[in-house]
């Protein structure tokens, strides 16, 4: 998997340098295209007609602490023995890594499609009780890694007040994401031997096992050198996966404003919520599915970590997101942004967050048939595209 990915950015970055052969394009100022759109939201911005788009976005995540509700919740409140109502190993910390690789075209001046692949790395600690860290220690690290689900996206515009530089604009999102992400990651590095063949919980999962629909509305409007939006998505999860169970039903929306203070760099702000459904259903601990549910054999029996309760997911989390986009070359643009969470009502207890930091590398390339591409055109074509 390791091997795959890096020869996948490779090749993008040799894409990347290709495209220095285009039209010198000059500054982030562009009604339709990469300049002055958010990278972190899906569905931002219009390649101008007939242009492909690549994107290479790492993000680092860190989540520590424990939330039910709107309160915070000491680990060791919740270390016990399941009889009385408390759990042998409780979360402590969570560290994720992942990469986003997108590529997408302009098909006409009002139609995108585009495809995003994700990678991801989790390392989720977890402390014992007095019982297990007798025979174990403090405690142990799970871990998964690979390929999460691919997003589908395809973006129609349905209204702008000028065609070419739009100062208002209105589009509806339409995508579906795609199950290529594991949900059958094992907690091997368990350090009861027993235990290693046991599925890891839902939140260290890779995917979510069903295809899901991705519907949304969304709003840009500019007058130089401001420029700001509003977007609605809505994810629903409609049937549960080979596992029994499914991710909750999800709302996302963005508000965000974006201030060009020189040619080749504007800094922006945003508010990111999020609001996500319990899951529903519930998972077989046993990779073979042979035994027992997330409760370890017995449905009625206490779990023995929160993390296994499908009750312990999903919540509202509203983000703040600073950020500053940067063009070192033509139609190439560096973001990078920072995420903190300003409130968060979990339902829990559940991992909450402390930052997110995201990273974009994007690159638009003209084709032929772009009004931007100053390679050899058609001819009786001239360099305008008539």
């Amino acid at each position: 998997m390791k091997a795959r990915l890096i020869h996948a950015v490779f090749s993008l970055l040799m894409v990347f340098v290709l495209a220095e052969a285009s039209y010198g394009y000059i500054g982030l100022c562009c009604g339709k295209c990469g300049g002055n759109m958010p990278m972190n939201i899906p569905g931002g911005g219009v390649p101008e007609t007939h242009e492909m788009r690549f994107k290479i976005q790492p993000i680092f995540m860190k989540m520590e602490g424990l939330r039910d509700g709107t309160d915070s919740v000491s680990v060791d409140s919740l270390l016990g023995m399941p009889s009385a109502g408390k759990f042998m190993a409780v979360p402590e910390r969570m560290d994720m890594q992942m990469l986003n690789l997108a590529v997408g075209y302009s098909f006409t001046d009002d139609f995108f499609a585009g495809l995003m692949f994700m990678w991801m790395k989790k390392d989720m600690d977890m402390k014992f009780n007095d019982m297990m860290k007798g025979m174990y220690g403090e405690g142990y690290t799970m871990k998964s890694e690979g390929m999460a689900d691919t997003m589908l996206m395809t973006k129609y515009r349905l209204y702008t007040d000028d065609p070419l530089i739009p100062t208002s604009q209105v589009s509806l999102l339409l995508g579906m994401m795609l199950p290529t992400g594991s949900i059958d990651e094992k907690n091997k590095e368990h350090p009861d031997p027993l235990r290693t063949d046991e599925l890891l919980p839902y939140g260290m999962q890779l995917g979510g096992g069903t295809f899901d629909p991705l519907l949304g509305i969304l709003y840009q409007g500019s007058s130089s050198p401001w420029w700001w939006g509003a977007n609605l998505i809505y994810i629903p999860r409609l049937y549960d996966n080979p596992r029994d169970w499914r991710w909750g039903s999800e709302f996302r929306y963005d508000l965000y404003s974006m201030y060009q203070f020189r040619y080749d760099m504007v800094a922006y702000a945003q508010l990111n919520g999020k609001v996500q459904g319990r899951i529903k259903g519930e998972m077989d601990v046993a990779s073979d599915g042979s035994s027992g549910r997330a409760t370890d054999g017995d449905p009625a029996s206490p779990y023995m970590s929160p993390a296994y309760d499908p009750d312990n997911y999903g919540g509202h989390i509203l983000h703040t997101t600073l950020g500053l986009q940067w063009q070192p070359v033509p139609l190439h643009i560096i973001d990078v942004g920072v995420a903190l969470p300003i409130y968060q009502d979990l339902n829990g207890p559940q991992m909450e967050e402390d930052w997110k930091v995201m990273f974009t590398w994007y690159v638009e390339i003209p084709t032929p048939s772009s009004i931007r591409y100053t390679g050899e055109k058609k001819q009786g074509r001239s360099r305008l595209g008539f």
